[in-house]
């Protein structure tokens, strides 16, 4: 253990649950060292993993980092919180693994990523699918023409949540809070990942990348975010089209698909798993590993790996957040569109299913699909 590096979770609850365990995975190997968790409420023992002792709990994140001499900060905090945490961390030369999103505006992932680049600190954004060893893999599939030339790419995400997951924090389903921006929609948070990825294999994944982004932003449940939405980002390289949702019928793990003029590559990003499809050829299917973003942290720090998932690399994923941040709030879809499962509490969007899967097949955003509940507006376009 003298070797370990020492680490301080900030945000040990919710999804912070899966950092303790991956840190008590990795403590066990004898990588890394829980020194601290910073919590408003400190964590009971029973909350603790067996096998991370009993770490030094603070609300105060600086005085923990100073405390504890850690080495890495891992922020797993609420959204609006990332840059001011972030920055508190690099002031103190603590490098960063930095949950996704990044940051709820553009202007406030520049202020992170340049105060932590001015700082001489790492920053690993938390994009857990871009470890996977699938997506160099597809890359280079397409870049050996595997499918012909490149037509776009299309991202899937039919997900369900109850009611009760937009009324876990208080800034769960916002998109501002007491007036500072917050942006949990389905396309910039849960399923965040889908539109990440999607970018990652177009190899478009900094900001100037982007050239334009247009919205369709809905909800079906009470909230103020959205729920039920899709996107178009025209890039340098190939259009990319997500359509998400959290009121799936039947919900299924989320994919992205790229299409080629003689075929298509479809990557289930959380089960690392590949499917080839081309012209005169069986189906292809592969199974590939994945480098967990923290452990690639620590070699980066260590021994000098390359750092998988740089600030600059969720640059184009932070201009879809601010063009959505900058749409207008999401329209409630009409009272006869969705239905509510009472045995699960949650509501469901009758066929949205089949429109997800429509929109990442076709590349067209939902009202190009005739979805009837879109509103007539156009579609929110941003240039970039």
């Amino acid at each position: 253990m003298s070797t370990a590096v020492p680490i301080v979770l900030a945000g040990a609850r919710g999804h912070g649950r899966w950092h303790l365990d991956n840190i008590r995975r990795l403590q066990d190997k004898g990588i890394v060292r829980l020194a601290g968790i910073c919590e408003l409420n400190p964590l009971t023992a029973q909350e603790i993993p067996e096998g991370l002792g009993s770490p030094r709990q603070s609300a105060d994140f600086g005085a923990l980092l100073d405390s504890t001499g850690a080495r890495v900060a891992v922020i797993c905090t609420p959204i609006p919180t990332h840059t001011d945490l972030a920055l508190t961390a690099a002031r103190r030369g603590v490098h960063l693994l930095l949950e996704k999103p990044p940051a709820p505006s553009y202007a406030e992932f520049r202020r992170m990523a340049d105060g932590v680049a001015e700082a001489g600190v790492t920053c690993q954004i938390g994009f857990q699918s871009l470890g996977s060893h699938a997506v160099p893999a597809v890359r280079t599939l397409m870049a050996e023409g595997a499918i012909g030339e490149i037509v776009g790419i299309g991202g899937a995400g039919a997900w369900a949540r109850p009611e009760a997951y937009f009324r876990r924090a208080p800034w769960a389903g916002r998109r501002r809070l007491n007036g500072i921006h917050v942006i949990d929609g389905v396309l910039t948070n849960p399923l965040a990942h889908a539109v990440a990825t999607a970018l990652a294999l177009g190899g478009t994944t900094r900001a100037e990348d982007v050239t334009g982004i247009e919205t369709e932003l809905l909800r079906a449940n009470d909230i103020e975010s959205d729920d039920t939405s899709c996107v178009r980002v025209t890039t340098h390289g190939p259009q990319v089209v997500v359509g998400a949702t959290l009121c799936a019928e039947d919900p299924d793990d989320p994919y992205v698909v790229v299409h080629g003029e003689h075929g298509r590559i479809t990557f289930w990003y959380k089960q690392d798993r590949v499917l080839l499809q081309r012209a005169n050829h069986g189906p292809e299917e592969y199974e590939y590993g994945r480098t967990d973003l923290l452990e690639n942290l620590v070699d980066h720090l260590t021994d000098g790996a390359e750092l998988l998932v740089t600030p600059d690399m969720t640059g184009a994923f932070m201009k879809v957040v601010e063009a959505i941040r900058l749409a207008p709030d999401p329209a409630p879809l009409p009272a006869d569109a969705w239905q509510l499962l009472p045995d699960e509490q949650r509501r469901v969007v009758p066929g949205i299913d089949g429109l997800v899967a429509a929109a990442a097949d076709t590349l067209a955003l939902y009202s190009e699909l005739g979805a009837p509940w879109v509103p007539p507006a156009p579609t929110n376009e941003v240039s970039t």
